[in-house]
């Protein structure tokens, strides 16, 4: 009659899952620290799981998996003891992750407008330098620049020479255009005959015997010595040979007065040698305009002579 009683009792006021486990606990003679040290949980979140109490749990995960902990300490069915925890309508509700956007609250750790406009410009002005620096060479020399000829053959127009050491110097012929040249020393024996492309340089032997140069267009030739530039050849206006090329040569038409170089006309034969490409082009000529001859009509009759009529002889 008594187990009757205790069963309907049960099922009119069923047991709670703390209750079980604390029952199954003293059962086995255990206390809370005995079940602390098997299943390392905290003494307060397993005697809040006996008291029902789940607020103090961080969440309902750590809720179930600490019941389910102790359930196996003391023997009980762990799944049965997880789903009733599960079920308990006082269980902690898992947190939620609320995603705030960041608002700088401390304004004074923003730059200015006026320092970012400042920065903008220098960002561009530097973008700027940069663009002329690798588009132009108006920063930076260029050896591949084309080199300025005089337009005429005088001496104070030319750049003024350095003297290079008297009695010698590497003597360099630079061509500023394609130039057709042959050199040739005092034997008639040629040393150079050729088109120089442009940029193309021809260093003179040192110990050419008096080496001398032909060439239609002395004016697209620079020529050097030891690097400095000397007076130039000629103003390309007309055709020179024979000329000599010759440090000592060159130097001593540094020393002369002002005036155009020296070139000799050369003679239709000479004048043949020399591509038709490269040859100077002759400027025309100014013919004197005759004069008319006076007819004898406009001849005054006072120096004409005069007129005796025939006599008839009786």
């Amino acid at each position: 009659m008594d187990d009757d009683q205790t069963a309907e009792q049960e099922s009119l006021f069923p047991k709670s899952t703390g209750d079980k486990l604390r029952e199954a606990r003293e059962r086995l003679g255990l206390t809370l620290a005995d079940i602390a040290a098997s299943t390392r949980v905290p003494m307060r979140h397993l005697e809040a799981i006996e008291l029902g109490d789940y607020s103090g749990l961080p969440s309902s995960t750590y809720a179930i998996g600490f019941a389910k902990a102790y359930a196996r300490a003391v023997g009980l069915d762990e799944k049965a003891i997880g789903l009733e925890v599960r079920g308990n309508p006082h269980l902690p509700a898992a947190p939620t992750t609320v995603y705030e956007p960041y608002q700088p609250r401390d304004g004074k750790s923003l730059p200015s407008r006026g320092v970012a406009l400042v920065a903008g410009a220098i960002a561009v002005l530097l973008l700027i330098v940069v663009a002329i620096w690798y588009s132009t060479s108006l920063f930076r020399g260029s050896s591949d620049a084309p080199l300025a000829i005089p337009s005429d053959n005088s001496i104070a127009a030319a750049p003024e020479p350095t003297p290079a050491p008297v009695g010698g110097g590497q003597v360099t012929l630079t061509a500023t255009e394609g130039v057709w040249l042959k050199i040739y020393d005092a034997s008639g024996k040629t040393l150079l005959e050729k088109i120089l492309a442009q940029g193309e340089r021809y260093d003179v032997p040192a110990d050419a015997n008096n080496p001398m140069i032909v060439t239609g267009r002395p004016d697209q030739i620079q020529v050097t010595i030891n690097g400095s530039v000397v007076a130039p050849l000629g103003s390309g206006k007309l055709a020179i040979k024979d000329v000599p090329i010759s440090a000592a040569a060159l130097q001593a038409r540094g020393t002369e007065t002002a005036a155009p170089a020296p070139a000799s006309t050369p003679s239709p034969a000479d004048a043949s040698s020399v591509p038709p490409a490269f040859r100077p082009t002759p400027r025309p000529t100014e013919r004197p305009t005759p004069r008319p001859t006076p007819s004898a009509a406009a001849v005054p009759d006072a120096l004409s002579p005069p007129v005796t009529a025939p006599t008839s002889t009786p």
